[in-house]
């Protein structure tokens, strides 16, 4: 039998216990952190979405309370208002105060028949207590003759009036006194307050034709 030399064995006895104490005292590994590259990008993405958001219920708050865009549908505001152009429309102007004589405005249509649209647009002619008359073409508001240079004809259609404007309501017409050209208040009546939506205040498009009403 041959002989083991003893530091052989020693030598064998302390490498495996070296490594039990090893395992034995080994502390579980840390988990990865994430890349600071990931952590920058997902910041950055939701900082477009706040941005994204806030934007978005800006342009909703402005366009329910402060302002819209309308676009002109038929010949009733001819001259000064043609098919296709774009208005600014001021909602806020009418929060605090009234609608004035000469102004531009949108409302909703008051009529009822199968030619009713959803808004119009047209001019305050007379607000509450004036009394309104057309005779031998011409427009008369308390009794004085009406002078309007943004019109380009007498008007064509028959006499009417006169009619005083209720509280709270307004006669309007439209700029083009052509026969049967405008629907307006000869027709469907005054209009209340309540049915005003905003002021036109300007032309936007085409931009050639950039102007204020």
């Amino acid at each position: 039998m041959q002989e083991t030399e003893p530091g052989s064995i020693g030598s064998r006895k302390r490498s495996h216990s070296t490594s039990r104490n090893k395992a034995q005292s080994g502390k579980p590994d840390k988990p990865e952190k994430p890349s600071r590259e990931h952590t920058s990008w997902g910041k950055e993405l939701w900082d477009w979405a706040r941005t994204l958001i806030v934007a978005v219920a800006v342009v909703l708050l402005f366009h329910f309370f402060v302002f819209n865009l309308s676009t002109v549908e038929g010949h009733s505001m001819e001259p000064t208002l043609y098919e296709k152009e774009w208005l600014f429309v001021n909602k806020y102007s009418y929060r605090f105060g009234s609608p004035h004589l000469g102004d531009v405005i949108i409302l909703k249509d008051p009529s009822a028949g199968t030619d009713k649209k959803e808004f119009l647009v047209k001019r305050i002619v007379g607000v509450p207590g004036d009394k309104i008359e057309i005779r031998s073409g011409q427009l008369y508001r308390n009794g004085e003759l009406v002078v309007e240079r943004f019109t380009d004809t007498a008007i064509e259609d028959i006499d009417y009036g006169p009619f005083v404007v209720e509280n709270d309501r307004y006669f309007v017409m439209g700029d083009n006194r052509h026969a049967r050209a405008s629907r307006d208040s000869r027709s469907f009546g005054t209009v209340p307050a309540s049915m005003i939506r905003g002021r036109a205040d300007y032309i936007l498009w085409p931009i050639t034709k950039l102007n204020t009403l």
